[in-house]
């Protein structure tokens, strides 16, 4: 408010200098000569301003250039123009700034984020997000989103606005890909679609479907087996001797199938326990292959040619038990799948700094597209063939969760019809030399 009356105050003492000018003008040069010195002083007053203005517009056209001179009201135009301008760069390399930090979190976010407009047209995406739906943020600004995510459960989904729940698809560009799509409103009828990998969630998932699939048909068998021979034998009429003994015979086999199952599925649960630390001793590899070759060649009751190479008397730092099992299922599937008359090779060498223990048959040998998947849980490369055999499916599991408690690795290389080689590695770190070892 006292802006405004200092304003009027100003004009006013403007106006009576004007007037006080003219009359000793007029009094002392006439009125001829007075409006000329008027119109003269109104030329160059106009000249001012024109100059001022010229200054003025060259001013705000370049960039970081100084603040002209000046004085009176034009000083003081120039002097506020200067400071909104300077507030204005400052405010705006805030913005930037505030900009550059946001759109570096976004890109470092593990989810896509994709802004979408109030016509559903994308505005803005980060990597992530272009690289799980295969577009360009900047190629791709202004289409409509479902011109680039084409499947009919996305299109219904943004239709129904209903984003209570994330949408999961399976994006067709990318094989295998598993994306959850969810749409969070904000703003003036704009979206954010944030996108998540869980192709690794969904496998899981998977995994643990079929794994108590897979344990409810272990189990179903053998207990078919044995509930249909007690119906049987409970029948006091039925009194076979032979029968009898045969259904005994085949109940015991069915019981020791399951026991073997139950055993194996708490032996796994027990190794995929991350409180369960391997404990610290010296595992004496080479004893523990000499009992384990005796126990094979009890196994194979003479239907195959075993021998054992003992190359090193190194020894290994470890879980006894664990590594005992481990060689053992090794063992023991070369024995299964390997026909009669067959050789089996065990080994125990140093390589490279490495200990090695290797497991070499003359079996039937494994397809390519197989082995990728022979240590997941239950994976059967011939049911039929391994329910015969007496495998529980879970043996190469135990195996690769023993290796990956002592750091070590399985690698197997096979040719169907030539056998099977089936070899541990452990690290230098694991391995003991020595005498004294």
């Amino acid at each position: 408010m006292s802006g405004f009356w200092e304003h009027v105050w100003e004009r006013a003492a403007a106006l009576i200098l004007i007037t006080i000018v003219s009359g000793i003008l007029l009094a002392a040069l006439g009125i001829v000569t007075t409006l000329a010195f008027y119109s003269l002083a109104l030329l160059l007053l106009v000249i001012y301003q024109w100059r001022q203005l010229n200054r003025l517009d060259r001013w705000l056209q370049t960039e970081e250039s100084p603040l002209p001179d000046s004085f009176g009201k034009w000083g003081d135009v120039f002097a506020r123009l200067n400071r909104l301008m300077r507030d204005q760069r400052q405010s705006h390399q805030h913005i930037s700034s505030a900009l550059e930090h946001l759109r570096r979190a976004t890109s470092a976010m593990p989810e896509g984020v994709i802004i979408i407009d109030e016509m559903d047209r994308i505005e803005w995406c980060n990597p992530v997000a272009e690289k799980h739906l295969a577009i360009n943020s900047t190629l791709d600004a202004g289409q409509h989103i479902t011109n680039l995510v084409r499947q009919t459960q996305f299109a219904k989904y943004l239709a129904d606005q209903d984003y209570t729940e994330p949408l999961v698809i399976k994006q067709s560009r990318h094989q295998g890909l598993t994306l959850s799509l969810q749409f969070v409103p904000y703003g003036n009828k704009q979206k954010l679609l944030l996108t998540r990998d869980v192709t690794r969630f969904e496998r899981i998932q998977a995994m643990r479907r079929d794994f108590v699939a897979n344990v409810s048909h272990e189990l179903r068998t053998p207990l078919t087996v044995i509930g249909g021979f007690l119906e049987t034998l409970s029948d006091e009429s039925h009194s076979d001797p032979e029968t009898r003994k045969w259904a005994l015979m085949l109940m015991t086999d069915q019981t020791m199938r399951m026991q073997h199952l139950v055993e194996d599925l708490l032996a796994l649960s027990q190794l995929e326990d991350t409180e369960n630390l391997v404990r610290q001793e010296n595992v004496d590899v080479p004893e523990m292959l000499r009992q384990l070759y005796d126990e094979a060649q009890s196994l194979s009751a003479g239907r195959h040619r075993i021998k054992l190479g003992i190359d090193a008397a190194a020894k290994l730092l470890g879980n006894t038990a664990e590594l005992r099992s481990a060689f053992s299922n090794l063992i023991s599937n070369a024995i299964r799948y390997t026909t009669c008359g067959g050789d089996i090779t065990l080994n125990w060498t140093v390589r490279d700094g490495q200990g090695v223990f290797s497991v070499q048959d003359s079996g039937i040998g494994i397809e390519p597209e197989h082995i990728p998947r022979l240590t997941e849980r239950f994976y059967r490369v011939d049911r039929g063939r391994s329910r015969e055999t007496g495998g529980t499916g879970l043996g190469l599991a135990i195996v690769k969760h023993v290796l990956t408690c002592h750091q070590a690795r399985l690698e197997i290389s096979s040719e169907p019809g030539k056998g099977s080689c089936f070899s541990a590695w452990f690290p230098p770190a694991r391995l003991i030399v020595g005498k004294d070892g």
